[in-house]
């Protein structure tokens, strides 16, 4: 089978790239073409016809200001569609993008697989009537979703988390501290998201914070869609480690992590890191969001578990000081680090087990067949 798989942002280069190894096993003849990032890029061996740095786009006003670019990349998509006449479109996520994509699918009779359910449950939520008019399978990754998606009447496959798959497969480099100098004092990990105007906007504040905490190691880690050069711009003045590709390792010998709220927090809590979530962005596109969006928190913690199972620090909040009275509970209150970790059993009771990727695989091809 031929297979056009369409991952918008970093998260969903990662979960896209074990998805084709997958297919990969679950189909000799598997064949891919590919938008995404550089592990989609590893995994098929094929260039990527748009890449994941020229496509995340997050917030209103910051869609607007990129509504010429995100136009030419659906008009290169759509064309790139069309020539190579794939057997089915699997989409990932990122549903500003791909349902426009799923819609011009549909026209053109290729079967569409939605892997990772757009968040239609957080607002707007007329847009599952779309969903179920363009997509022909949908599988989702938070089990509060098959339950959502049957109030309107539509049956879904809840195939497990792909981060689960992720983070089994990891294995812990017992020489990270050593080899990124990390040995004298403890590591607190600062995760500034994936996106440039994530990065921009909150890595400063996250440098302001490690003024604060001298007797630590603040460590960033870096998307591989940037230059360290990029990151050494917005440290507020300072010169923090950064590491590219190993943000596990990283969370897996920190004692604490500032999180930007999206995939990492999810990540965080699996590998059991006390964090607090952060997030800032235009204020426009903030007011706008408070308007419409029907979630009572923003972290995929939270929201899985159903309270406030971690703090989140959003606009006026997210700055030096709150953050650091934060992490000094996280790092130096048992009982409120206990506490955290607590929630992560009940998050991980909730989440179920590895494989997401190969029940999906698995599910694709039996459709196709």
């Amino acid at each position: 089978m031929r297979y056009y798989i369409i991952a918008g942002e970093t998260s969903g280069d990662l979960h896209g790239a074990n998805l084709i190894h997958a297919l990969k096993s679950a189909d000799a003849d598997a064949q891919f073409r590919i938008v995404g990032g550089d592990r989609m890029q590893q995994a098929t061996g094929e260039t990527a016809v748009i890449h994941t740095s020229q496509m995340a786009f997050m917030g209103f006003v910051e869609v607007l200001a990129n509504i010429r670019t995100i136009a030419r990349n659906l008009r290169t998509v759509k064309a790139d569609i069309a020539a190579h006449k794939p057997d089915t479109l699997v989409l990932i996520d990122f549903p500003g993008f791909n349902l426009k994509i799923a819609e011009f699918g549909k026209k053109i009779n290729i079967p569409i697989c939605y892997y990772i359910s757009p968040k239609v449950w957080a607002w707007n939520q007329k847009r599952v009537l779309k969903i179920k008019r363009v997509v022909d399978k949908l599988f989702c990754i938070l089990p509060f979703e098959v339950d959502f998606y049957k109030k309107w009447g539509m049956e879904v496959d809840y195939v497990g988390n792909p981060l689960l798959d992720a983070i089994a497969d990891h294995t812990v480099n017992p020489r990270f501290l050593e080899e990124h100098h990390l040995t004298d004092k403890p590591v607190i990990a600062l995760l500034p998201g994936s996106r440039a105007m994530e990065i921009k906007r909150i890595l400063p504040i996250m440098a302001n914070t490690s003024r604060l905490f001298p007797g630590h190691h603040c460590v960033v880690a870096g998307a591989p869609n940037f230059t360290e050069e990029f990151y050494g711009q917005h440290m507020a003045g300072l010169t923090l480690p950064v590491v590219f590709d190993a943000t596990y390792d990283l969370l897996k010998h920190a004692e604490a992590a500032v999180v930007t709220s999206g995939t990492a927090t999810l990540e965080a809590a699996l590998l059991r890191v006390p964090q607090v979530v952060v997030y800032r962005a235009n204020p426009l596109s903030i007011a706008i969001a408070r308007m419409v969006i029907k979630v009572r928190f923003i972290s995929l913690v939270n929201l899985i578990t159903d309270m406030l199972a971690v703090r989140e620090l959003i606009q006026k909040d997210c700055n030096a000081d709150r953050i650091a009275d934060e992490l000094d509970l996280l790092i130096n209150n048992k009982e409120y680090r206990d506490n955290i970790l607590e929630n992560y059993d009940l998050l991980a009771d909730k989440m179920g087990e590895p494989g997401a990727s190969d029940h999906t695989a698995r599910l694709i091809t039996a459709f196709l067949k």
